[in-house]
């Protein structure tokens, strides 16, 4: 259920300009998630984390340079 979560998040944020723009103002990726989960995308931290491929070195970086956001 989550993997179905974390794809529609990124499809849609493809797709939806003011979407992106908000997830980008996170200013962390535990906000982020948080955010998402707010419009109703249901993963936790690890389980993005673990779909995303992303590693510590990289959650440091901003948001909005991450691949899809």
């Amino acid at each position: 259920m989550a993997k179905d979560h974390v794809a529609k998040l990124f499809r849609d944020a493809k797709t939806n300009p003011s979407l992106k723009e908000e997830l980008r103002s996170a200013p962390n990726v535990e906000t982020f998630v948080e955010m998402a989960r707010e419009r109703g995308y249901d993963f936790t931290l690890e389980e993005w984390k673990e779909m995303t491929g992303f590693s510590v070195q990289e959650l440091e970086g901003k948001l909005s340079e991450i691949p899809g956001i």
